[in-house]
């Protein structure tokens, strides 16, 4: 068991639990931004039209007696020089620019025939191609531009000709993005059409892509944070209770599976046993999908006697579901008990006391666990959007204490005034070095230096992290197969960030719920 119940000779005392979750954000890029010049025409208005060399960009030159301008090229679009005497309209140029930059085209200089298409989109991750400028009165069309790998922009227009070149063809949509970020938007000009959109990048992941709909505690990056005026004291008495449990190495659990529910899996009553708290705990319904497990077991009952956590996410339905101390054997409401129980509203903007002043949940400090637990297919995404979860041995927690975003402690704390309270946030400093990290490793080492992790409940495995089970992404594949890859992570590689006022559990353990 992670964590030691309370004691029957304390009253009103609780335990708890946090929670965890997720994040992808789509990149798109810039495209080119010159559209080709029309080309200089002659001046009279018999003369034959010279041609210019559309693939390099030389201008034709027209005839003495007859020529008219030449083509501009692709490139530069220089203008033809038509007969002084007795040129006719110069034809615009041909051919697209290189990439980026569209080429000129040339155009007459009483009306050019049309303006060559614009360019190739540059290295943004989505654009297509500009529209060409007209140099005259019917450009042909444009060569559909590239999306590039990771920006953000669409296309820009191309620039209108002396009537009005038509627009480029669509652009073909981008090839994925790296973790790019977001490009600025393009303008548009006066004639093209807009590039298409590049498809998703597999890098980076917003807000929006985690648990909860809204911005909490958790989702906050908290990088540029000031460290708390009490850090090196509790970073020095961490490590002289003892540092991290398992004989003070950073290891990680993966055994809490995460189950999805689309709405259809049955709601069964349960039985509450001893470790069901009044106002804290929900007694409500449950809903158990028909495969599944709970911690620690392969399937739903409890046989090792462990915290037996089940957790089940309705996302359609906008509801976390988590219970301690888990366990069905059949069908009926009797052979379903049932520890503490916290529902959560994905939808809601939660205050600074979560679900209510002194109240546990699932996990001991207060939290919504689930939102806390980084997964092996956000970890293969590349990046983690939440702070992690980490818990410490009850000796090594100190006695009675919490600070918020926590709104719990327990009666077995027992770790003296330099030791962390519940609620603590830990920041691995911005100096580690993770070079020498596995790549499942460094996205959560990542995590760590942008959002921390918080201290949520008393324990011997120091990080929390969700089962594979049922993930797409497997850990091992990760370099996250055992539980050591951050073993190398030493309390003094992590800061305190600062904390709000600390709050004496043991001094009133009554739980206020919030509406």
């Amino acid at each position: 068991m992670r964590y030691s119940r309370i004691g029957a000779t304390i009253t009103g005392m609780r335990r708890l639990f946090a929670s965890l979750l997720v994040c992808g954000v789509a990149c798109t890029g810039e495209v080119g931004d010159h559209a080709g010049n029309g080309g200089a025409g002659g001046s009279a208005t018999t003369g034959a039209a010279g041609t210019g060399n559309p693939m390099t960009g030389a201008a034709g030159t027209g005839s003495a007696t007859t020529g008219t301008a030449g083509t501009g090229g692709s490139t530069t679009g220089t203008a033809g020089t038509g007969n002084p005497t007795a040129g006719t309209t110069g034809t615009g140029g041909s051919t697209a620019g290189t990439t980026g930059a569209a080429g000129t085209a040339a155009g007459g200089s009483t009306a050019g025939s049309g303006g060559s298409t614009g360019g190739r989109g540059g290295t943004g991750g989505s654009s297509g191609g500009r529209g060409g400028t007209g140099g005259g009165i019917s450009g042909t069309t444009g060569t559909a531009g590239r999306g590039g790998a990771g920006g953000s922009a669409a296309g820009r227009g191309g620039g209108g000709g002396a009537t009005a070149g038509r627009g480029g063809t669509t652009g073909t949509a981008g090839m994925t993005g790296g973790a790019g970020t977001t490009g600025t938007a393009g303008t548009t000009g006066t004639a093209g059409t807009t590039g298409a959109a590049g498809t998703t990048g597999t890098g980076g992941s917003a807000s929006g892509a985690t648990l909860f709909d809204l911005q909490h505690p958790w989702t906050t990056d908290v990088s540029g944070y000031a460290k708390a005026s009490m850090s090196d004291t509790i970073i020095n008495g961490l490590v002289a209770a003892g540092g991290w449990g398992q004989g003070n190495q950073f290891l990680s659990d993966a055994s809490i599976v995460i189950l999805q529910d689309d709405g259809s899996a049955p709601l069964r009553t349960f039985t509450r046993t001893g470790d069901f708290y009044s106002p804290d705990c929900d007694n409500v319904p449950f809903p158990v999908p028909a495969t599944g497990a709970i911690e620690g077991e392969t399937g739903y009952a409890c046989a090792g006697d462990g915290d037996c956590h089940l957790i089940v996410v309705q996302r359609a339905q906008k509801k976390l579901f988590e219970m301690w101390r888990a366990n069905i054997t059949g069908s009926s409401t009797a052979q379903f008990q049932g520890g503490c129980v916290a529902v959560w509203d994905l939808a809601k903007q939660y205050g600074s006391t979560l679900r209510g002043k002194g109240c546990t949940s699932a996990d001991a400090a207060g939290f919504p666990l689930t939102a806390m637990l980084a997964t092996s297919d956000e970890v293969a995404a590349g990046r983690v959007g939440h702070a992690l979860r980490f818990i410490l041995p009850n000796e090594r927690i100190r006695s009675g204490i919490y600070v918020p975003p926590a709104t719990h402690s327990t009666g077995p704390t027992s770790g003296g005034s330099a030791t962390p309270p519940y609620g603590v946030r830990l920041r691995l400093k911005a100096s580690y070095d993770t070079s020498a990290l596995s790549s499942g490793a460094k996205v959560l080492a990542q995590a760590l230096k942008t959002y921390g992790m918080f201290l949520s409940d008393g324990g011997n495995i120091a990080l929390t992290i969700a089962s594979d089970r049922f993930s797409t992404a497997k850990w091992s594949a990760l370099g996250v197969g055992n539980n050591r890859s951050l073993a190398a992570l030493a309390v003094t590689d992590f800061e305190v960030v600062d904390y709000g006022t600390e709050v004496n559990w043991k001094a009133n353990t009554d739980c206020t719920r919030n509406p």
